[in-house]
């Protein structure tokens, strides 16, 4: 990597590490991301770029998971006091909190797009002193959203990247299209953005994480084995009753519920590969003498294949009907979330493994992760790209973590942001070694 370039990243560094810190302080949970949209937005439209937020770039009708109006209207407001940028908070009113910074440069060549996700979890911070974030100041003050998976870190290198490659537009070619996508967590998001055409004229793609398990210094080219998922939320209704006075005047939500879980557990594994299916949440009832009159079910299902999570979801849809109809309580379901299976584009992976090498911050490439049957919602992105003829790979930085993902004290190596930056700058400056026909 040339020298130049090592000294604008060595510059941009400390402001990442301050962004970082800034966004896990004031961690915003998906589709409430509005102070850190409007941030990327602001940042973006100063470096030059062209920006489209909002509905510009987020499908009405492809949304999931969506939180109620009030919540909605609450974050918004909340932003606002924290410091999110006015002029941009009307694009996202309502939970529209996409954006897209595309910066053209003067010479012909392949339109590039990056996907750096915003969102943070629902999971209340640890406040112990061992702490990191605790123990410098820079803890989550928004009880019940955590980046505890980090996404604050994926949109620090976002922006590091942007600022570079704007100070280095001259030696760059084609079209740079940054995605900084809201509500990845729960794989809510990629799909309305891809619906609203975001990917459409993206020739070279590439989505990436830090962590999962990767060691520092490490980068892995091309994770596969992403696993195609779909979320639902169920809602049983019955009728309420006192329940020694009366008890055959009640239609037990909660019994539909239970019978549904023991049920749905009990799903055919899939001879053709991985099959999963969870119900992480039950909840029902309102006191030990009433006969439950609600329940309600956050349940997931997972395939190595998209037909074989299909083979799973039919099943589970028959039992959370059947099961409503065994108790004679209504039922309701939604499906607020969903992810495809997309591997990694071949060609593009060796060419990363290329660049990655030329980076003194990498000491080890892998072609593939190890530490697979998770899902992720850029598959859509990735699969969209793919069929429009174009090349797509999902990159992996590691980095050490104080623990795992998704847990309370979850927290990075600040510096491993240097090695993403580096080999995502080096990726894009030397596209044309890429040879796209």
């Amino acid at each position: 990597m040339g020298t130049a370039t090592t000294n604008l990243v060595r510059d941009i560094y400390p402001l990442m590490v301050e962004w970082r810190r800034d966004f896990h302080k004031y961690a915003e949970s998906g589709w409430v991301e509005f102070r850190t949209a409007s941030l990327v937005a602001s940042r973006l439209e100063e470096w030059g770029y062209t920006v489209k937020a909002g509905k510009e770039v987020v499908d009405v009708n492809a949304r999931m998971g969506v939180p109620p109006a009030d919540f909605l209207k609450e974050n918004e407001k909340r932003a606002l006091d924290q410091g999110a940028v006015a002029k941009w908070l009307p694009s996202f009113s309502g939970g529209f909190t996409g954006v897209v910074g595309i910066l053209k440069t003067n010479k012909p060549g392949p339109v590039i797009g990056l996907r750096f996700d915003m969102d943070a979890l629902d999971i209340q911070e640890s406040d112990s002193e061992d702490h990191v974030p605790q123990r410098d100041g820079y803890v989550s003050i928004n009880e019940g959203m955590m980046h505890a998976c980090g996404h604050d870190a994926h949109t620090s290198i976002g922006l590091g990247l942007a600022k570079l490659l704007s100070e280095m537009k001259d030696e760059l070619s084609g079209t740079i299209k940054f995605i900084f996508q809201p509500a990845e967590e729960g794989v809510r998001g990629a799909k309305s953005m891809v619906e609203a055409g975001v990917m459409d004229d993206v020739d070279v793609f590439v989505a990436s994480h830090i962590g999962t398990g990767i060691p520092a210094g490490e980068v892995v080219s091309g994770a596969n084995g992403f696993l195609s998922t779909t979320k639902i939320d169920v809602t049983y209704t019955g009728v309420a009753a006192h329940a020694g006075g009366s008890p055959e005047e009640g239609k037990n939500a909660l019994l539909a519920a239970a019978s549904a879980v023991l049920n749905l557990h009990s799903i055919p594994r899939h001879s053709s590969g991985q099959s999963r299916v969870n119900v992480g949440v039950l909840k029902a009832g309102s006191g030990r003498n009433i006969i439950p009159a609600s329940a309600h079910l956050k349940v997931e299902t997972r395939g190595e294949t998209i037909e074989i999570n299909e083979f799973i979801l039919e099943n589970a849809i028959n039992i959370i009907k059947g099961s409503a109809a065994m108790h004679d309580v209504d039922v309701h379901y939604e499906i607020v979330g969903e992810a495809k299976t997309s591997d990694s584009s071949a060609r593009l992976k060796t060419y990363i493994e290329e660049v990655a090498k030329e980076v003194d911050e990498v000491r080890s490439i892998r072609s593939e992760s190890p530490n697979a049957a998770g899902s992720e919602d850029a598959t859509y992105m990735m699969d969209r790209v793919k069929k429009n003829g174009g090349l797509a790979s999902y990159v992996i930085f590691g980095t050490t973590l104080a623990a795992g993902h998704h847990n309370e004290k979850f927290d990075i190596q600040e510096d491993s942001m240097i090695m993403a930056v580096k080999t995502l700058s080096k990726f894009v400056l030397n596209i044309d070694r890429l040879k796209l026909d």
